[in-house]
C-alpha cells in the first residue's frame, strides 16, 4: 500500500508541475505571439459595448486554454484516478461535470475580471479598489458555496444517521459552534475518497459529511475529524486566512500596479486597459501564486497542527484519531511520508504520519 501511495503521489506532484509551466508557455506564447492583440482587434470589428467585448475576449481565450490543457486534466481528472482504483465516475458524469465547472468558472471570472476593468477604468488608485472588490466577492462566494455551487456537483440530503447526528451536535454545542444541520452528500458517484468539511459562513455553516466517510467510518473516528474542522473555526483560522489571502490580493494587485508599465512594453501592448493585456495578468497570478505557494503552505501546516492539538484535547481519544489518519491515508493513497521538498511545496497539511507521531506525544 505504500509504494502504490507513493507512485500515486509522484505521479499527482509530476503532473501539477507539468500542468504549472505548460501555463505559463501558453501565455507566454500568446502575449509573445501577439495572438491577444489579434484577437482584440477582431472583437472590435463587432463594435459591442464594453462589458460584451469583455466576456467575449475571456470566453474565446477560456475556451482555448481549456481545449489546449484537455488532455492533460483528463489524465490527470480521470484516467489517474481509475488507474489507482480511487473512482468509479463513469466518463459521461465526468464530462457533466466539466461542463458545469466551465460555466461556474467563467461566471465566477466574467464577474472579477468585469469589476477588474470596470475599476481600472474609473479610479487611479485602482489596485486598491479592485483588491477591496475582490477580496469581498470571495467572502460572498464561500458563503454561498455550500448552498449554491456544491448541489450543482453532489446531491445533498440531511443525515439519516440520528445518533451520529445528535453526537455532531453535541460536539458543535461544546465547541461553541451554530451549525445549521449535518448533511450527508454522494461522493460514492464519483470517487472512492474519503472526506468531511465545515463550511459555509453565517447562517449558512454546516457539516459536510461524504457518504465515503460516514459508511466505513465508526462514530468515534467522524467526531475526531469534525472536532479537528470545529477547531479551525474556534481558533479562528478562518478569519486569520482571510486576512492572509486579502493582504497577498493587496500585495499581489499593488505589484501589478507598479510594475505593469515596464512589463506592457516587452509585450508591445500600450495600456493595462487593453484587453489583449489579459492574459499578462493572467501571468501574474500565475507566478505570484507559485511564489506565494510555499508559504502559504507552511501557514496552513501550522495551522492544522493547532487544530490536531485541540481536536485530541477536545475529544481525549487518541486511539480514534489515529486510526482515522491510518484509514484516510490508505483510503485516499496519501503520501504519508514525503520528501522535505515535496513537503515545502505541496502539502498543505501536515504528512499523516507526522500527524501521528504528533497525536502519540500528546498528553490527555
Amino acid at each position: 500500500m505504500a509504494d502504490l501511495a507513493k507512485r500515486y503521489s509522484s505521479q499527482k506532484y509530476l503532473l501539477n508541475i507539468i500542468d504549472t509551466f505548460y501555463s505559463i508557455a501558453l501565455i507566454l506564447i500568446v502575449l509573445g505571439s501577439g495572438l491577444c492583440i489579434s484577437l482584440e482587434n477582431f472583437i472590435k470589428v463587432f463594435n459591442l459595448p464594453g462589458y460584451l467585448s469583455i466576456a467575449l475576449f475571456l470566453l474565446i481565450i477560456l475556451f482555448f486554454y481549456y481545449l489546449l490543457s484537455l488532455p492533460l486534466n483528463f489524465y490527470a481528472g480521470y484516467t489517474l484516478e481509475h488507474k489507482f482504483n480511487l473512482s468509479n465516475q463513469k466518463i459521461g458524469s465526468w464530462w457533466q461535470d466539466q461542463l458545469k465547472s466551465g460555466i461556474l468558472g467563467y461566471v465566477i471570472s466574467l464577474i472579477l475580471i468585469s469589476g477588474f476593468y470596470w475599476i481600472l477604468i474609473k479610479i487611479e488608485q485602482w489596485w486598491l479598489a479592485i483588491s477591496i472588490f475582490w477580496i469581498l466577492f470571495s467572502v460572498i462566494l464561500a458563503k454561498l458555496t455550500p448552498v449554491l455551487i456544491i448541489p450543482l456537483f453532489f446531491k445533498y440530503k440531511k443525515l439519516e444517521d440520528e445518533a451520529l447526528r445528535q453526537r455532531i451536535f453535541s460536539l458543535a454545542q461544546k465547541m461553541q459552534i451554530k451549525l445549521l444541520d449535518v448533511f450527508e452528500i454522494d461522493f460514492s458517484k464519483k470517487t472512492l475518497k474519503a472526506n468531511a468539511a465545515f463550511t459555509g459562513m453565517g447562517k449558512t455553516k454546516r457539516v459536510i459529511l461524504a457518504d465515503t466517510l460516514k459508511d466505513r467510518y465508526n462514530h468515534d473516528e467522524v467526531e475526531a475529524i469534525l472536532a479537528h474542522e470545529f477547531a479551525h473555526f474556534q481558533l479562528k483560522h478562518i478569519l486569520k486566512l482571510i486576512a492572509l489571502n486579502s493582504l497577498l490580493t493587496l500585495g499581489l494587485f499593488y505589484l501589478i500596479f507598479i510594475t505593469s508599465p515596464y512589463l506592457l512594453g516587452v509585450f508591445r501592448l500600450s495600456s493595462l486597459t487593453q484587453l489583449a493585456s489579459l492574459p499578462m495578468v493572467f501571468l501574474y497570478f500565475l507566478i505570484f501564486g507559485i511564489i506565494m505557494q510555499p508559504i502559504e503552505a507552511y501557514v496552513s501546516r501550522r495551522f492544522e497542527r493547532q487544530a490536531d492539538a485541540l481536536a485530541l484535547k477536545t475529544t481525549q481519544n487518541k486511539e480514534s484519531f489515529i486510526s482515522l489518519m491510518d484509514k484516510l491515508a490508505a483510503q485516499n493513497l496519501a503520501d504519508r511520508n514525503p520528501n522535505p521538498l515535496i513537503k515545502f511545496f505541496f502539502f498543505d497539511h501536515p504528512p499523516i504520519d507526522e500527524r501521528i507521531k504528533s497525536a502519540n506525544s500528546h498528553s490527555i
